[in-house]
């Protein structure tokens, strides 16, 4: 992407990714009255950007690579991936999983139980056996992919140790 600024005298500026070891999103050729210099923009956000860790989490996946799992057990993070060797020992979710898990199941079935009990008014037991069974189940399904969410968050945001992993 050029932009021309020639005519205020300023700086025309292409993002390129033929140069070194630099990363595409990290360079950028900056033309000024006929020199060439190469800069690499600096910034945390983009060394390791929220959203892609969280989501990667969200998938049980390493939040480096993308490719390496996780957990080793249901809810046990690895201490590093075992495909990038990214240390991951470092988290602290501790009870934040549990505490957003119980948040989410309870303001998605509590409105749900009190309009099936309105407009249905089915048996009392036959509503605790399906709402109940509903509650554990996605319980269950929503823990290790919040832990993960949790684990990827800290790791793009370098906190807990993070920041001073080598891999």
């Amino acid at each position: 992407m050029q932009k021309d600024l020639a005519r205020e005298k300023l700086c025309d500026i292409q993002t390129q990714g033929q140069f070194g070891d630099f990363p595409p999103d990290q360079t950028a050729l900056i033309v000024c009255a006929g020199e060439r210099q190469m800069i690499q923009e600096v910034t945390t956000e983009e060394d390791r950007p929220t959203w892609p860790a969280v989501r990667r989490g969200w998938r049980r996946k390493c939040p480096n690579c993308g490719s390496g799992p996780l957990l080793s057990g249901y809810l046990t993070v690895r201490e590093s991936c075992p495909v990038c060797r990214e240390e991951l020992h470092h988290h602290r979710a501790d009870d934040g999983p549990a505490y957003l898990t119980i948040l989410i199941v309870g303001h998605l079935m509590a409105p749900l139980l009190h309009i099936v009990f309105v407009r249905f008014r089915p048996e009392p037991l036959v509503l605790f056996t399906v709402f109940g069974v509903g509650c554990v189940a996605l319980t269950l399904y929503l823990l290790p992919r919040i832990k993960g969410a949790i684990v990827g968050f800290q790791w793009a945001r370098h906190m807990h140790g993070f920041a001073d992993a080598t891999h």
